[in-house]
């Protein structure tokens, strides 16, 4: 019955009707025995099988009751699992063990390491700083006497002394020292990490308040100055050199004559016709002095500074390098992209910058969590008794290995391990095989071992602490109840044998049908004169076979004396050509094929027909275990469903997706 509502009984209704409409978490599209499916549970799973959420949008209430009736399936196969006990079976336990070791310690590294990390890279690349330094390198004092040095000279600038002052006084970069230790503009990924991350932390016009140590030394690093990034700018320019014809300098002359073309683009004449004219750049000049894309740092300062100070369109004052004078166009400017445009490069540039420092963080606070600690007795036992053993994948053979095999090594997260263990998991590594005894060995081998324990311990418990990982190991749990479920229930009950095979056959053997094939012979040549000779032969009484085995040129097909075996005749043009010869010995006359000139001879023709049984066995056979899948498949569904007796409501699958009404 349709009701007629006036307006405002209407709005009425609607009122009830939304302060009445359930949440998604109550709404049921099905329930079975005595388990409901629930929207909001159909919603997350539908959307995980199709893609996300956006796409899951896009789909039709028909998609929506597919997927319900195959997911109501599932989960009563699920129920049928907890009703086995599978889960407490010790194979599948170990099994999810292993799974949930392996995937655990990739996907820590990726989630609580990577991921994070790339998106901060990509974050601070989107500025560029400006920075000063002060170094002092520990090679004519020692390491810590530079790093007191270093500190020092912080304590006076932090008192007020003149950073360019004391730059010239004390650093050890010939470079900048003159300069005010300026270095130019960087952002994250040019140069020493620990350095950058230092500049990053340090606010414009101020010192960081620590000396940053890197392999050159110490540095006192200073921001001067910090602006947006720009990504790539594309550039043309126009060189005048500073050698005039005799290959002498004349320095005044390429400043006149730079000036003289300055003046032509002032004027409005073509900068790219003028550099074609003018630049003596001679591999931009016939581009118009088209440079390319570029990022900073790429080019010389001097041009550098200048072309990224430019708008687009805008040309530059003469500027003077090494090289010559330039005069600069910038023609183009390509925007900083967005995270997911250059996710995958910044991850690359990140890993091999920032990745091997943050790594041994992350690795350091894993352990000092998991209460690490190393025996220091057994280092020192067996470094020393042992110093000139060489390890070697036979160890257990070894007194060396008879005495130390149950000394413990080290501990964490309560549990010790041992050096049975440590030599198990590490002697393959290069870091170990063949190397001779040393501290150095001892401990790099027991850091390599440490760290994947560590990252094995903190991914066992992943699935506790992290929900996403959590729904990783759940769906393949059921996973692998479900492929034992369909194992028991279906693949294992598939018996193909030879009576049952051959009924089958006989039911379908219309399905197994040989298309017209054929059998041939060839002489190829891609000389048709050529051909006509050997054509002649063959007239003249020599045998087919003969000519092929000595003349065509068809490549592997002379020790097959030219025969192609039996193919399908739509294989190619010869194999139609072939088939249509009149009959079996027949020779044709030379015919015109792609790249060449051929002679074919009909070996044999075979018209379509069914398969013989043993032609079609293979086939069959796949054909047969296919149905009795789909037919076991369906049965052990109809116990399930009898036993469960689903309700499933698909007019509640028009609420899928739609905003919740409060």
């Amino acid at each position: 019955m349709k009701y007629r509502l006036n307006g405002i009984a209407f709005f009425i209704a609607v009122l009830v009707f939304s302060a009445c409409s359930p949440k998604s978490s109550d709404v049921l599209v099905a329930e079975f025995g005595d388990f409901d499916i629930t929207l909001k549970e159909f919603e997350k799973a539908y959307a995980k099988n199709v893609g996300g959420i956006e796409k899951a949008q896009e789909d039709s209430i028909t998609d929506y009751q597919k997927f319900l009736d195959l997911y109501v399936n599932f989960k009563m196969k699920l129920r049928d699992a907890e009703v086995r006990s599978y889960k407490n079976d010790p194979a599948m336990l170990a099994e999810l063990d292993d799974y949930k070791t392996k995937v655990g310690v990739s996907y820590f590294k990726e989630k609580e390491l990577i991921e994070p990390a790339v998106k901060n890279f990509y974050d601070l690349r989107k500025y560029e700083l400006r920075v000063s330094h002060i170094m002092i390198r520990p090679d004519t004092i020692s390491k810590p006497e530079a790093k007191k040095l270093a500190e020092e000279i912080i304590a006076k600038i932090n008192k007020g002394e003149s950073f360019d002052e004391l730059a010239s006084q004390y650093s050890d970069d010939k470079f900048s020292k003159d300069i005010g230790g300026d270095i130019y503009w960087i952002t994250a990924g040019q140069i020493i990490p620990a350095f950058e991350r230092a500049a990053y932390a340090a606010e414009v016009g101020q010192i960081y308040p620590e000396p940053v140590e890197t392999r050159y030394g110490y540095h006192i690093v200073k921001v001067t100055d910090k602006q947006e990034r720009r990504n790539k700018i594309q550039a043309s320019h126009i060189l005048i050199n500073f050698v005039d014809d005799a290959n002498q300098p004349d320095t005044a002359a390429a400043l006149a004559l730079a000036k003289e073309v300055k003046a032509k683009i002032d004027a409005g004449e073509n900068f790219a016709e003028l550099a074609k004219q003018y630049s003596e750049d001679k591999g931009s000049a016939e581009k118009g002095g088209d440079l390319g894309f570029f990022e900073r740092r790429m080019m010389v300062k001097e041009f550098d500074e200048t072309a990224f100070n430019l708008k687009v369109g805008e040309v530059s004052d003469i500027v003077e390098t090494r090289f010559g004078f330039h005069i600069i166009k910038l023609t183009n400017e390509e925007p900083y992209p967005s995270y997911e445009e250059s996710k995958s490069d910044i991850k690359s540039l990140y890993e091999k910058t920032y990745f091997k420092d943050d790594y041994a963080e992350l690795l350091n606070g894993i352990k000092e969590e998991l209460n690490f600690k190393i025996n220091e007795n057994f280092i020192d036992y067996t470094s020393g008794k042992f110093h000139a053993y060489i390890f070697k994948p036979d160890y257990k053979e070894s007194e060396f290995y008879t005495d130390i095999k149950d000394s413990i090594v080290f501990t964490i997260n309560g549990k010790d391990f041992n050096a049975d263990s440590l030599l198990a998991n590490t002697i393959k590594s290069p870091k170990v095989n063949n190397k001779k005894m040393s501290e150095t060995v001892l401990r790099d081998a027991i850091a390599d071992y440490s760290e994947k324990i560590a990252l094995e311990e903190k991914a066992s418990t992943l699935d506790k602490s992290n929900p996403e990982f959590a729904d990783l190991m759940q769906d393949y749990k059921n996973g692998i109840f479900i492929f034992k479920l369909q194992e028991e229930e279906v693949w294992n009950k598939i018996k193909v044998e030879d009576d049952k095979l051959k009924t089958f056959y006989e039911e379908t053997k219309e399905n197994y049908v040989w298309p017209d094939r054929v059998e041939f012979a060839e002489i190829y040549s891609r000389n048709d004169s050529l051909i006509n000779v050997y054509h002649q032969m063959i007239v003249d009484g020599e045998e087919f076979d003969s000519v092929a085995a000595k003349y065509t040129e068809r490549f592997g097909l002379k020790e097959k004396l030219g025969n192609h075996g039996l193919v399908n005749r739509d294989k190619n043009e010869l194999s139609e050509l072939a088939y249509d010869l009149k009959n079996e010995g027949d020779i044709s006359e030379p015919l015109k094929v792609t790249n060449g000139w051929a002679i074919l001879k009909l070996v044999s023709r075979k018209p379509a027909g069914i398969k013989t049984f043993e032609e079609a066995r293979a086939e069959a056979a796949s054909t047969f275990q296919e149905h009795e899948s789909k037919r076991l498949e369906d049965e052990y569904v109809s116990r399930l469903i009898k036993r469960y007796k689903p309700n499933l409501y698909y007019e509640n699958l028009e609420k899928v997706y739609k905003p919740e009404v409060e």
